[in-house]
């Protein structure tokens, strides 16, 4: 520290690996002079995960101008772990956090902030007709289409959209289509987009009828009125006094939306809720036996408790009150031995809710010790459990994530089915792993990426399953570090296209977080 006058802060990121315990530097703000309060403007640009426990490490040091190094003891100020979940997560994307690691001494706090960059996510979708086009097949009238290029930098042209053909007019009507404004013109609204009509031949040797050129400015433009552009071939221009152009092209409709993403509804007050369902069938074997499933030694945690933590650590930096509804299905409950497939964890009917992930892991460990391991494997009735309470709130405020464990075949697989079909209407998505070495082929059928799934000629509204088995993750040096890493990045990767498409279908727009 100085000791004349204020600390000279710099603040050092280092970002660690996916299932890696080493720390990298990232890099480094500037250095603000005499101050305890510093704010500093330059930015850490990071690639954004959803599923993955992207950890980072903020490093405060005052630096010493006599010294090139920041890294020792006496210059070092305090430091703060987080995942950059919590921060996106966090409201409006600002979390505080305490600065440790100087004993005996507080060491303030530092702000972090988050935004998404913006790259321009507009769509456009217009529709463009044609009239009185010059006529180049022998036999008949045109076939026209447009070809759409965006300027480069360097003056060259690339070509960005492809109209269909319109067969034998010359007045052509072509189909309303959408292209992203990135496409279009890079977001740059005054950049030339130039259009060449051509008509269609079937060698390949299209002849050319003419072209213009505007811009997305001029584009938008249309929103109020048509626009209509003379269609010219500089050839026809320059060998014919009388020319006057080959056609025109009326730009008929024009309109812009907004692409959001998956951080636009975080930042905008969605929060994500996560249930727990663990089977408890006598296929798990004796809890106290090593050959269970369900055995935990004191060295390593069981397959359940790992495939728990890996996706339960990672979407609990998406919900405020960390209080996550956990059941257990397919055992005998104590008293009088009654089968039951949706038991909660913590043994309150009221309130199935546990504290964090630890509190889950806490009362599974608990059940393990007091039900009796029974069966059949019934998933219907959690699914629907957890669709009754997405059916409450639909307005895009809160979206729900099911987590079932299983070690086994499905015995309820009719009803399962309907649930999903049922549950893929509700914001909603449903993740299973699959423990032990049975085989899950029927589990893949519920995981609708191929066929979508269907019940009594109901059909998903969404894909809204996604099926692993937990064994193809397992690392074979025994790494459960790396082992729940890769898992969670599999399960967890359809998370946010998921949440999209309900929003989607749904017309749900983010809410505005409030100004900062």
């Amino acid at each position: 520290m100085d000791t004349f006058s204020k600390s000279d802060p710099v603040v050092v990121l280092f970002v660690q690996g996916a299932g890696s315990s080493e720390w990298k530097e990232f890099g480094r703000t500037e250095v603000i002079d005499n101050t305890l309060n510093p704010d500093f403007v330059r930015k850490f640009v990071l690639d954004y995960y959803f599923e993955e426990k992207q950890n980072l490490r903020f490093d405060v040091y005052n630096v010493d101008s006599k010294s090139c190094s920041i890294y020792k003891q006496q210059d070092f100020l305090g430091q703060a772990f987080v995942a950059l979940g919590e921060v996106i997560g966090s409201q409006r994307g600002r979390l505080e956090r305490a600065l440790t690691g100087v004993p005996g001494k507080r060491c303030g706090t530092i702000l972090l902030l988050a935004e998404e960059l913006s790259n321009c996510r507009d769509i456009v979708t217009m529709q463009l007709c044609a009239n009185k086009l010059d006529k180049k097949d022998f036999f008949g009238k045109s076939d026209p289409f447009l070809v759409f290029y965006r300027s480069n930098e360097d003056g060259t042209f690339t070509i960005c959209h492809k109209t269909e053909v319109v067969k034998n007019t010359l007045n052509p009507v072509w189909q309303p289509f959408t292209i992203p404004v990135r496409a279009l013109c890079n977001g740059d609204y005054d950049r030339t987009v130039k259009i060449d009509v051509y008509d269609w031949d079937r060698d390949g040797s299209h002849d050319f009828i003419g072209e213009f050129a505007t811009s997305y400015r001029e584009l938008s433009r249309a929103q109020s009125q048509f626009t209509v552009y003379e269609v010219l071939n500089p050839r026809k221009k320059c060998k014919k006094k009388k020319y006057v152009n080959s056609g025109t092209v009326t730009l008929l409709s024009f309109s812009v939306e907004s692409e959001f993403t998956f951080v636009d509804y975080i930042r905008g007050g969605t929060q994500l809720n996560f249930t727990v369902a663990i089977d408890f069938t006598a296929s798990n074997g004796m809890p106290s036996q090593p050959t269970s499933l369900h055995y935990a030694s004191p060295y390593q945690l069981s397959a359940y408790a790992l495939a728990l933590k890996a996706v339960g650590e990672i979407i609990q930096d998406y919900d405020s009150d960390k209080l996550f509804p956990a059941y257990g299905f397919g055992a005998k409950l104590p008293p009088d031995g009654k089968i039951s497939h949706q038991f909660p964890l913590n043994n309150n009917e009221d309130n199935p809710s546990c504290a964090g992930i630890e509190g889950v892991l806490e009362s599974y460990l608990q059940s393990l010790r007091t039900v009796q391991l029974y069966g059949p494997t019934n998933f219907a009735p959690v699914i629907n459990q957890v669709a009754g309470t997405a059916a409450q709130v639909t307005d895009g405020s809160q979206y729900h994530v099911l987590l079932i464990i299983t070690d086994g075949v499905i015995s309820d697989m009719l009803q399962t089915k309907e649930a999903i079909v049922t549950a893929s209407a509700l914001p909603m998505s449903i993740i299973i792993v699959g423990v032990g070495p049975a085989e899950f082929d029927a589990m893949e059928e519920l995981d609708g990426d191929e066929v979508r799934v269907s019940s009594r000629g109901r059909y998903a509204e969404r894909d809204i399953v996604q099926f692993v088995p937990f064994r193809d993750y397992v690392d074979d040096s025994g790494n459960q570090v790396l082992s729940m890493a890769r898992l969670a990045k599999d399960v967890l990767a359809e998370i946010p296209e998921q949440l999209l498409s309900y929003m989607k279908t749904r017309d749900i727009k983010p809410r505005r977080a409030d100004p900062q």
